[in-house]
């Protein structure tokens, strides 16, 4: 793997981040500040928490469509553009290690682009001048399968690529929308807590940090935080591609609950 930037964003509810809703507004200059961090990448290849597949699926067309995966909003939500190309060439590169590693990958040559692509990346890169590709979670959920298929991840012979987990390290949508009680937020906090310290603490050994990230179930309030794991899964590929310590992190309010990100920095393997 060569010179590869890791990042794990939280992207925030539907396509609301766009379009000024100040319970994201804290997110939204997180992500604008983003590529000012890291070195200009020549593709992104992202994770999307709203993609699930019975095997990993990796979109290969050259030109992808949008998908509006959201319902309930106004007209614009549903004009949004982001016309970045694909990368077909890395979308193989990807179907291979992944193969090489045992872990069973299609191309995906008609699906469009999820809302947990291009939200953040209308965000990060407004030009769409970046060559894209998405990878599917596997609907099983297993958090071991998604650390190797992050680890698998390391054959890569790609240089300057970006890595994006696009999910949310807070979402449990009846909460979001609750009144704000304080024992809520305390749990809320505890769980960011214990995710921040898994994934930063450098002194930590990487089997320990593996272990925890394998059994984040057994994290103070984690089943309030994940009913469901779609969401910090993407965080496990991300870590499973790094295999160390996250270089920088940063705690958001989103929607009124506290969220994290996480980046690891240019590194050659």
């Amino acid at each position: 793997m060569k010179n590869v930037n890791i990042a794990f964003i939280s992207h925030g509810g539907g396509p609301m981040p766009l379009f000024d809703d100040p319970a994201h507004a804290e997110m939204v200059s997180y992500l604008k500040s983003l590529p000012q961090k890291i070195s200009k990448p020549s593709a992104i290849l992202l994770i999307s928490a709203h993609w699930e597949t019975e095997q990993v699926m990796i979109t290969a067309h050259s030109n992808p469509e949008l998908l509006y995966d959201y319902y309930g909003f106004p007209a614009p939500a549903y004009e949004v553009k982001y016309p970045s190309p694909g990368e077909p060439e890395l979308a193989k590169q990807v179907q291979q290690v992944l193969k090489q590693s045992g872990i069973p990958a299609k191309l995906e040559y008609k699906r469009g682009y999820d809302h947990g692509v291009y939200v953040p990346l209308t965000l990060m890169y407004p030009a769409a001048d970046i060559p894209v590709i998405q990878l599917s979670l596997v609907n099983s959920l297993d958090s071991a399968l998604h650390l190797a298929i992050g680890k698998a991840l390391q054959l890569l012979d790609y240089d300057n690529l970006l890595v994006i987990g696009s999910g949310f390290s807070f979402h449990n949508m009846k909460a979001f929308f609750a009144p704000n009680m304080a024992d809520n937020q305390l749990k809320n906090q505890q769980f960011e807590d214990w995710l921040s310290i898994t994934l930063s603490d450098k002194n930590i050994r990487e089997d320990d940090r593996n272990e925890r990230m394998t059994n984040w179930v057994q994290a103070p309030h984690a089943r309030y935080c994940h009913p469901r794991e779609e969401h910090l899964l993407p965080l496990h590929v991300c870590y499973g591609l790094a295999g160390r310590a996250s270089d920088e992190h940063e705690n958001i309010t989103i929607l009124n609950k506290q969220s994290s990100a996480f980046i690891w920095h240019s590194q050659v393997k």
